[in-house]
């Protein structure tokens, strides 16, 4: 188990290979679709033009995806009357969801590092060998255990969202995934796919 700190260094993310454990402590934010597509629209394509508190939010969230990670999570969050909130579920979305805009995302802010479940693409791996970055598998079915390691939330951004679509600020202790696409063009969901499918040409042709 390599322990590793946001913000993370090139040397660290070099040193990662697919199939390594790792557990993440710093601060990351939480993003899915919404999020992505306001990152894209508004500021990396512009097709649209910023308003409200769009601004502000993007020089907010730069700072801490600079070198930093990204969690794909829709978390269950307590205390959201009193503003006292608290991650009671923060389990990882299936991020083949994102890959329209994952590469773009990561160039744009300098990431180092995308977290969620099942894979990503071609052009996200790509990206991973360009920045350098890693994709971490983290535990699905395992919402309430992760939210433990969730130790602050610090803020959020975006609640016009909803609170699932919602970019939260997070700070984690010994978050625990599994690094499965790495900076060296490495990708384990590509190996199954492709390991998968010669098991199957040859059930199919026996």
């Amino acid at each position: 188990m390599q322990n590793v700190s946001l913000p993370i260094s090139d040397d660290v993310i070099k040193s990662l290979h697919i199939g390594d454990p790792v557990q993440l402590s710093g601060t990351m934010i939480t993003g899915r679709d919404a999020a992505h597509k306001w990152m894209v629209e508004t500021f990396i394509k512009q097709t649209r033009q910023p308003e409200g508190d769009d601004q502000d939010v993007y020089d907010a969230i730069k700072l801490i995806l600079a070198g930093g990670a990204i969690y794909h999570c829709g978390p269950v969050v307590t205390g959201l009357d009193t503003k006292d909130y608290k991650f009671a579920a923060a389990g990882p979305t299936t991020s083949t969801r994102e890959e329209i805009y994952q590469a773009d995302v990561m160039r744009h802010f300098g990431m180092r590092a995308v977290v969620g479940k099942g894979g990503m693409g071609a052009n996200t791996l790509a990206a991973c060998g360009e920045m350098p970055a890693v994709y971490l598998h983290a535990i699905g079915g395992a919402a309430a255990l992760i939210a433990r390691t969730v130790v602050n939330v610090k803020g959020v951004h975006k609640m016009d969202f909803g609170v699932p679509e919602a970019m939260w600020v997070i700070e984690v202790e010994n978050f625990p995934a599994v690094v499965t696409m790495d900076s060296h063009g490495n990708s384990l969901h590509a190996d199954i796919d492709t390991s998968s499918k010669a098991v199957l040409d040859r059930l199919v042709s026996a």
